[in-house]
């Protein structure tokens, strides 16, 4: 039986073929096709996310690809499946696709059809990447995203986007490479790529855990930290992230800000942590110590930025700071902490960027020196800006605030002083978002092109729906808590918490 998930996980390529018969020189019908394409996953989506929560079995397994015979035969299943994390992360994609496509009806004016045909290919490759439950089938996702994202890159970006697209590919290809060595190295070793056979063989309780060498599992984690920090990014291997964040056009970064990255995050939780708990937890310093230089390395530089887009790129980079801060702590609050910062940036960067594609769409610049006054002459797009801001610095009642309490709750239990040190980065965080929006919001206008003309009912939807599910889990976090509690329980019952 095929099952919802399969359903969910290939919808996108109904879309696609809706697209391919739908005129080229008719934009309003091809605009329609292509939201209505987005709807049916976002459907599905919620559908899965309701079993679930009901208990009902998901997962999909089925035989793929055999090679070899006798004993030297190798099997790789096709086999899907979702935990409280995942299912979570497959609603952010889901809905974030779809408002980046309606963001996308209007800020894409050539070769709508294409894009939109690489869109969709892109949703699918990052649904099945929450989705798969086998490391084969989740690199072969991993690696459809790559192909879409280069070609929306860098030919729908703006002027320097073949450097950008060229940049996100040379890096994400590397970290692929590492990645596919981690996944037939493991192979290799225990003749699976089951994702939980290998958790359970990775245990200290599995019977021929002692036929796997510490070394082995230490250059295993440490490959998989490399792989999955080029995605999240992780400092240094950041800078190709920044020219995607400012070259990208706006409905792509709202993609890469909001799902893409969070692969990395995603990474790191399910196959860092559930496969490699007890040496994680070894070079625990070492992740909090990242998680540092991400977190003020990121803030110092979105503060002396002088362009909008990058601010908000090197913010990113800060808040992906709290997330490895969060894991370092090893134990349930800072998990969870990482957990809700995933999931709260991407929707927050996903807000902030589109509300810069709509700032640089009436006034042709992001630079803050261009910049003044839009309280005056748009001040619905003005208030959504500030809102956003307060959400990402951590405002209480927003999402922002829930996420970086809960990590930092976690890390000072385990490491005070490292804790303490972090919160210098939560300061530098009010300091340069207030500064960057309140020059932008406030002051005489210093740019008047389209000023007076404010944020049109169609681009209140993404603008809405994003703040309100920011404010939704401000409010109530427990909306999130009790489904990923089941991804958590699963993490700290693998640490022996």
């Amino acid at each position: 039986m095929m099952g919802w998930l399969t359903l969910l996980v290939f919808s996108p390529l109904i879309g696609m073929l809706l697209l391919a018969m739908t005129p080229t020189n008719n934009t309003r019908i091809l605009n329609i096709a292509a939201v209505s394409s987005t709807v049916l996953p976002l459907i599905l989506s919620f559908l899965v996310y309701a079993q679930f929560q009901g208990g009902a079995e998901l997962g999909v397994s089925s035989d793929w690809i055999s090679f070899g015979q006798g004993q030297l035969q190798f099997l790789v299943d096709f086999e899907l499946g979702v935990g409280g994390f995942s299912v979570i992360l497959i609603l952010l994609t889901t809905i974030i696709s779809t408002l980046a496509a309606v963001a996308a009806t209007y800020q894409i004016q050539h070769s709508q059809k294409a894009f939109f045909l690489w869109f969709l290919l892109l949703e699918m490759g990052m649904l099945g990447v929450f989705s798969a439950e086998n490391l084969v089938l989740f690199f072969i996702f991993f690696e459809i995203t790559l192909v879409p994202m280069f070609f929306l890159i860098g030919r729908w970006g703006y002027v320097e986007r073949e450097n950008a697209a060229y940049s996100f590919l040379i890096y994400n290809g590397l970290g692929s490479a590492v990645l596919l060595l981690v996944i037939v190295a493991l192979f290799a070793k225990t003749g699976t790529t089951n994702i939980d056979a290998l958790k359970e063989i990775m245990s200290s309780d599995f019977q021929n855990a002692g036929a796997i060498s510490e070394e082995f599992r230490f250059g295993a984690l440490l490959a998989l930290l490399v792989a999955f920090g080029v995605k999240l990014p992780i400092v240094p291997l950041h800078t190709w992230m920044l020219k995607v964040h400012v070259h990208a056009p706006p409905a792509v970064v709202m993609i890469h800000a909001g799902i893409l990255l969070k692969i990395g995050a995603y990474g790191l939780i399910n196959f860092g942590i559930g496969m490699f708990g007890e040496q994680f937890e070894q070079i625990a310093p070492f992740i909090a110590v990242l998680g540092l230089i991400n977190l003020l390395y990121g803030a110092f530089l979105a503060f002396v930025q002088t362009e909008l887009k990058s601010v908000f790129a090197y913010s990113s980079v800060s808040h992906m700071g709290i997330v490895l801060l969060g894991l370092a702590a090893m134990n349930e609050a800072g998990i969870q902490g990482a957990m809700f910062q995933t999931i709260s940036h991407g929707l927050i960067a996903a807000l902030l960027f589109f509300l810069v594609g709509i700032i640089y769409a009436r006034t042709r610049t992001t630079r803050l020196s261009q910049l003044g006054g839009l309280a005056h002459g748009m001040p619905i797009t003005a208030g959504l800006l500030l809102a956003a801001a307060m959400a990402s610095l951590g405002l209480p009642g927003m999402s922002g605030f829930v996420s970086e309490f809960m990590a930092f709750l976690g890390l000072f239990e385990t490491m005070p002083i490292l804790a303490a040190i972090g919160t210098l980065g939560i300061i530098l965080t009010a300091v340069y978002l207030l500064r960057a929006v309140l020059s932008v919001t406030f002051g005489a206008a210093r740019q008047t092109a389209d000023m007076k003309m404010d944020i049109h009912y169609k681009e209140l939807l993404p603008a809405v729906t994003l703040l309100a599910l920011i404010i939704l889990i401000g409010i109530y976090p427990g909306v999130m808590t009790a489904t990923i509690k089941f991804s958590i329980e699963t993490i700290m019952i693998g640490l022996g918490g």
